[in-house]
């Protein structure tokens, strides 16, 4: 019918519970969801998610079955891409991650596929903001320039960056500033990200930090600006993919690279080869691909992707779906705490009579570290502690196990929430709602059927 709204099933619920639950289950308006749930309505709902829910009497009123819940259909606002999640087809990368936007080419991981201690280069996922340009037919040629605000503007090719600085090889988390959009209601502009933004590879380069002590840093060095090779989108040359970048102090961590090599493998064309920058514990967007020009500044950088409401969050919570105001918008910097289940997958099934489920993920949580991993199979009435394995250095993820009993036959929930070193967890919904939806991280669940 025309000018009739379709809503999705979150929408749906997020509105209105008690009709949402009429249409997909036939709920009684009116009557209680502890009733519902007790009657023909939990039999519908055991139908739809595909077995009896032993721990029905704790679900949540307005939840949304992990088993129902879908990703979103096509990128915000790319009209012309094709409905439902589509399987990347690109040379060496794994036919199992999922196209959220074609131009510019975007393709998450999903969970189950993180499930490696080191992400591999073919299961990692992709971002990017322009067209991807040639790859070098001499990555050792390559030249970044470093000037501004230094007392030496710097000249150097890959080749002379890789004799001159001593390597370093970390494991770290490169995380999209998107990660979790698609957990935003209502729906925030951008590719529409679950957990899959984000991997944890094996980087080797050299600390940015030498390099901007090699070419002296005046007084007044107070940001940084990064260029990169990718073409905007348009072809107009005039104009930046985009641009941006950090105070000094980020700069000079450690851990801040100038990375030519991925899991002891030179950098792949499609992840910034053959030299990028590699920010970790911030949006990935700061680790500039196809490195260029770092431009030493004496004020906040003002490229693009640094103004307006671009990687930035509300200071006071704004209302959802409404009307930005730019004055009360800060820079994104460290990234929320995030926890995952990357085994078992979602929509996994067991074998009757299984009566425990060993669980495995990942957990990280930007410049901070994970205090806890805690896991639950009851809808959050009651948790259990989630065994950390150590990590290799700082912003490496913790790889995390844990066991939960299953007593009987049927649909069960698993989920996880993480806890940083400041005692922040997880929400149970996304918070902070943003029109470009940065920072959700709510709890992951993950449904699995047994028997």
């Amino acid at each position: 019918m025309t000018g009739t709204k379709v809503r999705t099933l979150e929408e749906l619920y997020r509105d209105d519970p008690e009709r949402a639950d009429a249409l997909v289950f036939g709920r009684r308006t009116g009557a209680s969801r502890r009733g519902f749930l007790n009657g023909a309505g939990l039999a519908a709902m055991g139908a739809a998610v595909g077995g009896a829910i032993p721990f029905s009497a704790n679900m949540p009123a307005g939840l949304v079955p992990a088993a129902l819940a879908q990703p979103s259909a096509s990128p915000s606002g790319n009209q012309g891409a094709p409905k439902g999640p589509q399987p990347l087809e690109f040379p060496g990368k794994d036919k199992g991650l999922v196209v959220l936007g074609d131009r510019p080419l975007v393709a998450e991981t999903p969970e189950h596929l993180l499930d490696d201690e080191t992400t591999p280069i073919a299961k990692f996922f992709i971002r990017n903001n322009g067209q991807i340009p040639e790859a070098a037919a001499d990555a050792d040629a390559w030249t970044i320039t470093v000037d501004g605000e230094v007392n030496t503007t710097l000249a150097l090719t890959l080749g002379e960056l890789k004799r001159r600085f001593q390597p370093r090889t970390y494991r770290m988390v490169l995380e999209c500033g998107g990660n979790g959009r698609s957990f935003f209601s209502p729906e925030a502009r951008g590719n529409q990200w679950t957990n899959g933004g984000a991997g944890c590879a094996e980087w080797t380069g050299v600390p940015l930090s030498e390099v901007l002590k090699a070419a002296g840093l005046k007084d007044t060095a107070k940001y940084t600006g990064h260029y990169g090779a990718d073409p905007h989108l348009s072809g107009d040359a005039s104009k930046e993919s985009i641009s941006r970048g950090m105070p000094i102090a980020k700069a000079m961590e450690e851990h801040s690279l100038v990375v030519f090599a991925m899991n002891g493998e030179p950098l792949p064309n499609i992840h910034g080869g053959p030299v990028r920058l590699v920010i970790p514990g911030w949006p990935g967007s700061l680790s500039h691909k196809w490195l260029t020009r770092i431009w030493v500044r004496d004020r906040e950088h003002d490229g693009q992707g640094m103004k307006g409401t671009s990687y930035r969050v509300p200071i006071k919570p704004m209302i959802p779906g409404g009307k930005a105001d730019e004055s009360n918008f800060r820079i994104l910097e460290s990234m929320p705490v995030r926890g995952i289940i990357t085994a078992p997958a979602n929509g996994a099934r067991l074998p009757a009579g299984t009566r425990e489920v060993r669980l495995r993920g990942a957990a990280w949580a930007g410049d901070l570290s994970v205090a806890k991993v805690d896991v639950s199979n009851d809808f959050g009435a009651t948790w259990t502690a989630a065994t950390l394995k150590p990590v290799k250095n700082r912003y490496d993820w913790h790889r995390w196990e844990a066991a939960l009993p299953l007593p009987s036959d049927g649909y069960y929930e698993l989920w996880v929430r993480a806890t940083d070193s400041n005692g922040r967890m997880q929400p149970h919904v996304a918070g902070n709602w943003n029109p470009q939806g940065y920072g959700a991280n709510p709890m992951h669940r993950v449904a699995v059927l047994v028997g």
